[in-house]
């Protein structure tokens, strides 16, 4: 049984990793960008730079820099937000 739940694990792993890329992908491939320090408090796109949540919606403050949403390629710097480059550098002055 526990070896039967370790399979069963690992394939969910597989799949959960599968499906992350491929809405990654998906978001790349009709121009979209990530842009970070944008999001308002719940409305981020997915996880965050910190690696605290995993999932949309689960920012808590405003215009985070670790927290990211899609916008159009090329208007993440009209919005006043960062690369993921970028986010990070800012993470690590605080």
């Amino acid at each position: 049984m526990t070896q039967r739940l370790i399979v069963s694990s690992a394939l969910a792993s597989v799949v959960a990793l599968g499906l992350i890329g491929s809405a990654s992908a998906h978001a790349q491939d009709k121009g979209k960008e990530k842009c970070y320090g944008i999001a308002k408090a719940g409305q981020n796109d997915c996880a965050n730079l910190a690696g605290t949540h995993s999932c949309a919606g689960q920012s808590k403050v405003d215009n985070d820099p670790g927290e990211w949403k899609y916008v159009a390629k090329g208007t993440c710097k009209s919005l006043k937000g960062m690369t993921a480059e970028e986010a990070r550098a800012a993470a690590k002055k605080q």
